[in-house]
C-alpha cells in the first residue's frame, strides 16, 4: 500500500471542518459552524490573551495583589517602618530602667566597688544642703494631722494641701542615723520582729528579694526621681513590679542578713540616683 502524501501545513491549516450539534434523539440538526484548523487556533490564543490581560489587571488595580505570597504593599512597609520605629524605642526605655535597677541592686547587695561608688550612674557625690528637697510648714502641719489619723490609711486632704507627702515606713527609735562620710546611707529604726513596714510614697516595686548581708530587700521607685529602701525585713508581702500605695504595708520587719545588729528597719532615701537623710524629710518617732 502507498502511504498517504502529507499535505503542506499551509493546505493543513486551511482544510475546512464542519462542526454540527444535533438533536440526540431526532438527529435534527440544531447548530452548525464551519471551521478549520487555524481559526480554532486564533480563537484559543485570543481567549488566552483576554484570560491573562483580565488577571494582570485583577492583580495591579484591585487588593488581589495583597494576598499574593512575598507582596509587600506600601501600606505594609509603613506599617512595619512604624513598628520597628516603636521596637527601638520600647527596646531603649526597657534597657535604661534595667541599667537604672541594676545598679540599685548592686548598691543594695554590697557589690559597688570604691570607684564605681562614686560614678554618677551608682551614686553621685553631693551636699545635702544642696538638695532642693527642704521640710515646709505644710509638710509639718500635714504630718500632724497624719499622725492622729490611722496609719494603713492615706489622707485624701493631703492631696489638696501639697503636692507630695513621705510617711514614716515605721515608727520607732532611731538607733543609727545617715552619715554619708561612713557610708551608712540610710536611718536605723528599731522595731520588733514582724513590725508592719509600709510605702512612704505611692510607686512601684523594682526590686523585692532576698539577699545575704540585708535580709529581705525592698526597693520601690516613686515620682520626682525618689526611690525608697527597705532592708532587714523577716519576710515581704509584695513582689517586683507591683504598684503600691502609700502606706500599704510592703515586709514585715525583722533581724535579717549578715550586717543586721538586732530587730530593726534599715531605710534609705535616694534622689535621683543620689542618697538623702530621710530623717531631714521623715518623723520616726
Amino acid at each position: 500500500m502507498k502511504e498517504k502524501e502529507k499535505k503542506p501545513l499551509k493546505e493543513r491549516l486551511l482544510n475546512k471542518y464542519r462542526l454540527v450539534i444535533l438533536n440526540e434523539e431526532t438527529y435534527e440538526e440544531r447548530l452548525s459552524y464551519r471551521l478549520n484548523r487555524l481559526n480554532i487556533f486564533l480563537l484559543t490564543a485570543f481567549m488566552a490573551l483576554i484570560i491573562v490581560i483580565t488577571t494582570i489587571c485583577l492583580i495591579a488595580f484591585t487588593s488581589i495583589k495583597e494576598y499574593i505570597p512575598g507582596y509587600d504593599s506600601t501600606a505594609l512597609r509603613t506599617i512595619a517602618a512604624q513598628n520597628i520605629e516603636k521596637l527601638d524605642s520600647l527596646t531603649f526605655v526597657m534597657e535604661k530602667n534595667q541599667d537604672f535597677i541594676n545598679s540599685i541592686g548592686s548598691v543594695i547587695l554590697g557589690e559597688a566597688t570604691e570607684e564605681e561608688f562614686k560614678k554618677e550612674t551608682v551614686i553621685k557625690r553631693v551636699d545635702i544642703s544642696e538638695l532642693d528637697f527642704k521640710t515646709n510648714l505644710e509638710d509639718s502641719l500635714l504630718r500632724r494631722i497624719v499622725e492622729k489619723e490611722d496609719r494603713f490609711n492615706v489622707l485624701e486632704s493631703a492631696s489638696s494641701k501639697v503636692k507630695f507627702v513621705l510617711f514614716s515606713p515605721i515608727y520607732g527609735e532611731v538607733t543609727s542615723a545617715f552619715d554619708f562620710g561612713i557610708k551608712h546611707l540610710g536611718t536605723d529604726i528599731a522595731a520588733s520582729t514582724n513590725t508592719p513596714v509600709k510605702a512612704v510614697a505611692d510607686g512601684t516595686i523594682v526590686l523585692a528579694e532576698w539577699t545575704v548581708e540585708t535580709g529581705f530587700v525592698v526597693v520601690v521607685e516613686h515620682s520626682f526621681g525618689l526611690t525608697s529602701i527597705y532592708k532587714h525585713n523577716s519576710s515581704g508581702l509584695i513582689s517586683q513590679g507591683e504598684l503600691v500605695k502609700a502606706g500599704q504595708v510592703l515586709a514585715l520587719s525583722g533581724n535579717t542578713g549578715e550586717l543586721s545588729t538586732g530587730p530593726h528597719l534599715h531605710f534609705e532615701l535616694w534622689r535621683d540616683g543620689s542618697p538623702t537623710n530621710p530623717e531631714d524629710y521623715i518623723s520616726f518617732e
